[in-house]
């Protein structure tokens, strides 16, 4: 099989009729996939899509790319594999209607052979759609990978490769695999499928073979029970991983095709006294939901993104993660395999009911079992992918016909893989809307009803109405996810005994006592905070307001235009561990220094506005551009009995923890310029101390993040103000223009600012408490030169060079 992606030579413009001309300027635009083709549109608070999408407009958007197609391809099967097109696509194939995908997230293949022109040159065009669809930025267009496949007439189908681990101790491990083959040919064929599988470090360590014969038309499974001695268990701490090489041979010992399969070898299971065992351990989640979108980059996804994001929420503290509220990208559950990172990857936001006016409900009752199917087959190799969630906070849950949807989406999802766990992201609010019709219709917004309803939303989330109303739908999973509905967490253990609990979305400000919770309650195996990593949409959320400014208007949780970002990830969109971070870190126990979080002086004392998704307006900086005596509120986390705060070794108090929130020591001070020190002390004892420095003069710098970069990935370089000694100023910020020369281009440059006007296309946007994110998308093998300059500071510069990809 000769599998190769086509990233490169497509073109994409707005889709016109058949009597309207690109002479306005509108026509097509040479473009490298992934592509997004919402980023770069202007956005206007007038946008109907509003703070959904961050004020962003959608459209009706065609690819199109000319592929060249020898003649000996007319005795081979060509196909393409989409891994995802956002949404409503129709493929073309030389003006010729090829196939149709509704869902926005389901991987989808054409079969081409029906439409081409052998020996010619071929145009294939893609169509994607984007409006009112969603309730965050989707994205639109071919925003993930696309290959090109070219096989034998008889060859293996795309993820016709099986792999379970049934059968596992610590003296061997017994492996299932199950090949599929296929036989597009006319005629009976018998081959021989092999298997070769490979440890960690490359060893052959078990093999086997069998002859499958095929029948014209159609498809056959070859299977074998190998056994590897010792085997490395994947867990999240040693995430090892297997390949098996499934190769087909034909009658006389030609090779027709081969597949490469990574896997793990590792045990799961669930009962209410153990909660989740991986690999016979019980295992707390340390979750965070994640929403598609790679910041700068809008929705297209890079793997080499998707990599670096799981890495740094691995490094921050977590180990699960919760796709939302649709399927994970292949890319990213191969970095979650990598990194031992556990995953509930989730079907879907809404079923029948919709929650946006064209949104996937459109089609859902004719798509669900493609979609389904397509879920499971890019998942069931992952040793990461421990739960399938069916749904998030569905509307029509709580009614008979509901509890019937659940059932039936729940049996096909165990139907195609009975090796891992069921679950959905119910709230039992939502589910019951038509049984509050009069809080629906004062705040007709989910998210503003969540945030206005405060402990009444725990109070009704554990009401009998509530427990009634959801019974049928949560019995038929194997874990009952709860979204913002910890009051259930202690009476559910009395009246549904058996009844596994995951917070599949919880509120940051609350870790402390959710995390409490799952410590102590043996059937509730995790926490998934919203969110971990910030997205675009949803935007404001998580921000803090200060009420006094003028002109001020409550908005509930919307954020008024220009908000662009949710703003309540740990994580901002350039990867940078914002405050709630490590007081998460502290909450979880991996941390045993304080960390230092600072209210910014110039707004001391001024009334705020929160939602439940936010946290405190705070930086870990001591370098302020404000008068020395100026008064500053400064936060400390700790686990800890008591904080004493020093400023240049004089002490400034101490205060003990835990008096206005568990792990926080809050202390009124002044500002003074020097070194800023935090001594965390238990029974008298000194545990741990953090410190911060103000910062001298500052230059402008800019630093490549990896070592090496490959032609395949992306560079990310970070753009800061910083001393001598790499502390950063935080509130200087400056406009910076980036410059890329050389092999690569510049693919997208932001802060963590969320309610910025500049365009991620760049090459100019300001800092963000000192620091932004470029981002380098090599376009062959060579130098590159990276300059970013701002008014009033000396130019910074890097070279580095882009090597071939790692085999």
């Amino acid at each position: 099989m000769i599998r190769v992606p086509l990233h490169d030579g497509w073109t994409v413009g707005p889709k016109l009729g058949p009597f309207e001309s690109a002479a306005d300027g509108r026509g097509p635009v040479a473009v490298t996939l992934p592509h997004d083709a919402l980023r770069d549109l202007p956005r206007s608070p007038d946008e109907p899509q509003g703070v959904h999408t961050g004020y962003t407009p959608g459209g009706v958007f065609e690819y199109a790319r000319l592929l060249d197609v020898p003649g000996d391809w007319r005795s081979r099967t060509v196909v393409l594999e989409f891994e995802g097109v956002y949404r409503d696509a129709v493929v073309f194939v030389n003006g010729a209607f090829a196939a149709h995908q509704a869902g926005g997230y389901a991987g989808f293949s054409v079969v081409l052979d029906p439409f081409l022109e052998f020996g010619a040159v071929n145009r294939i065009s893609v169509e994607a759609r984007a409006h009112r669809d969603s309730r965050w930025y989707s994205g639109a267009g071919i925003y993930r990978p696309v290959h090109l496949v070219v096989a034998d007439p008889v060859h293996i189908p795309l993820d016709g490769v099986r792999v379970e681990t049934p059968d596992i101790d610590d003296e061997r491990a017994v492996v299932a695999v199950a090949t599929e083959v296929a036989n597009t040919a006319r005629h009976t064929v018998t081959t021989r499928v092999s298997w070769q599988v490979a440890a960690p470090d490359g060893t052959v360590v078990a093999s086997a073979h069998s002859p499958v014969t095929v029948l014209p038309g159609e498809r056959a499974v070859a299977r074998a029970r190998v056994t590897v001695e010792a085997p490395m268990r994947w867990d999240v701490e040693t995430p090892d991983l297997y390949r098996v090489r499934s190769t087909l041979a034909s009658a006389d010992g030609a090779l027709l095709d081969e597949d490469v399969t990574d896997f793990g070898i590792r045990s799961l299971q669930l009962d209410p006294r153990h909660g989740l065992r991986l690999n016979g351990r019980s295992i707390d989640l340390r979750g965070a939901c994640v929403h598609h979108d790679n910041g700068m980059l809008g929705a297209a996804t890079e793997p080499a993104a998707e990599d670096r994001r799981v890495r740094l929420l691995k490094r921050a503290g977590f180990t699960a993660l919760r796709s939302a509220h649709n399927p994970m990208s292949r890319a990213m559950l191969a970095a979650c395999d990598r990194h031992g990172m556990l995953v509930m990857d989730e079907l879907t936001d809404a079923w029948t009911r919709p929650k946006a006016p064209f949104d996937a409900t459109i089609t859902f009752a004719e798509h669900w079992r493609d979609d389904i199917a397509s879920l499971v087959a890019k998942d069931r190799n992952h040793p990461s992918v421990v739960m399938y969630s069916i749904g998030n906070e569905i509307l029509e849950l709580a009614t008979p016909l509901g509890a019937t949807w659940s059932r039936r989406l729940a049996e096909q999802v165990r139907e195609l893989d009975p090796t891992r766990f069921v679950t959905n992201g119910i709230n039992g609010i939502i589910a019951n809307l038509d049984r509050m019709a009069e809080a629906r219709e004062q705040m007709p917004d989910a998210n503003t009803m969540m945030a206005g309803m405060g402990e009444q939303m725990g109070l009704m989330n554990a009401s009998p109405l509530v427990s009634a109303s959801i019974e049928e739908s949560a019995a038929v999973l194997d874990v009952v996810g709860f979204n913002y509905a910890d009051s259930r967490y202690r009476q559910d253990a009395l009246d549904h005994p058996n009844r596994i609990i995951v917070g599949s979305e919880t509120f940051p400000e609350r870790i402390d006592v959710m995390w409490e919770l799952v410590r102590e309650l043996p059937h509730v195996i995790g926490d998934f905070t919203w969110t971990g990593w910030d997205y675009l949409g949803e935007a404001g959320i998580g921000r803090v307001d200060y009420t006094d400014e003028p002109g001020y208007t409550p908005t509930g949780t919307a954020g008024p235009y220009p908000y662009r970002l949710a703003g309540c990830g740990d994580l901002d969109i350039t990867g940078l561990r914002r405050p709630i971070s490590y007081y998460r870190e502290i909450v979880y126990g991996l941390r045993r220094d304080p960390y230092i979080a600072v209210h910014r002086p110039q707004h001391h004392g001024r009334p705020t506005a929160t939602t439940p998704w936010s946290w405190t307006d705070t930086v870990s900086s001591w370098s302020w551009d404000a008068a020395s005596g100026a008064p500053v509120t400064v936060d400390v986390y700790a686990d800890a009995d008591e904080v004493e705060l020093f400023v240049d070794d004089e002490s400034m108090g101490a205060e003990p923890v835990g008096r206005e929130k568990a792990f926080l020591a809050r202390f009124e001070t002044r500002y003074r310029p020097g070194r800023l020190v935090a001594v965390a002390r238990r029974g008298g004892a000194e545990i741990g101390r953090h410190a911060l420095v103000s910062a001298g003069p500052a230059s402008l710098v800019a630093r490549l993040e990896d070592a090496a970069v490959h032609h395949d990935g992306l560079a990310f370089v970070a753009v800061t103000l910083e001393d001598d000694d790499g502390v950063v100023v935080c509130d200087r910020d400056v406009p910076v223009t980036v410059e890329v020369a050389g092999a690569g281009v510049l693919a997208g440059i932001g802060s963590g600012r969320t309610d910025s006007e500049e365009s991620f296309a760049g090459p100019v946007f300001t800092t963000f408490d000192g620091r932004l994110l470029a981002v380098v998308k090599p376009s062959g093998t060579g130098t590159v030169a990276v300059t970013a300059s701002a008014p009033g500071y000396a130019p910074a510069s890097l070279v580095f060079e882009v090597v071939p990809a790692a085999l």
